[in-house]
């Protein structure tokens, strides 16, 4: 552990239900899942915390993801390249803390119950948090992103292949 910092515990708020039972065909990021709607299911203690939400056209959604494989790899082989990165350098499910970030399509707030579209999670995804997309916030101008430059034609058409359990290198 570094300096000071003690292990934290987490109950998730919800949990996403949605097409995708298993990683492989899994979309890999929002952006490959566009028109793929889902379900995500609040506990309804939480409704009144959605006040307001239907407003915006868009969420983050943070989660744990519960099936992701890590075993302690530091580095592994990403979808969209065959050369070994930092796990930190990618998106890959499998971390030291597995926690997932999802920019989704808000459809509809109903009760405690969001729909939601461009989802790229399993069914059954324990949901920790969400929070509402701000462009003035949110949106920024990359100069750069580092090894996916190179692989921009492919981000917006891929799905999880046979990979999630592989070791870099």
């Amino acid at each position: 552990m570094v300096g000071s910092v003690q292990p934290i515990s987490l109950l998730p708020i919800g949990v996403v239900r949605s097409p995708f039972t298993t990683q492989q065909g899994t979309p890999l990021q929002t952006v490959a899942a566009f028109d793929i709607e889902a379900v995500v299911e609040l506990d309804p203690h939480y409704a009144p915390a959605l006040r307001g939400l239907e407003g915006f056209s868009h969420c983050h959604l943070l989660t744990f993801l519960d099936r992701a494989e890590w075993g302690g790899r530091l580095e592994v082989v990403p979808f969209l390249d065959d050369e070994a990165h930092g796990v930190f350098a990618t998106r890959a499910p499998g971390r030291p803390n597995p926690i997932g970030l999802s920019l989704v399509r808000l459809v509809a707030v109903e009760g405690a119950t969001l729909r939601v579209a461009g989802v790229d999670l399993l069914d059954g995804t324990p949901v920790l948090d969400l929070k509402p997309y701000v462009p003035p916030f949110d949106q920024v101008e990359a100069t750069s992103w580092g090894w996916l430059e190179r692989r921009a034609a492919e981000v917006h058409r891929t799905r999880a292949d046979d990979r999630f359990g592989k070791r870099a290198g």
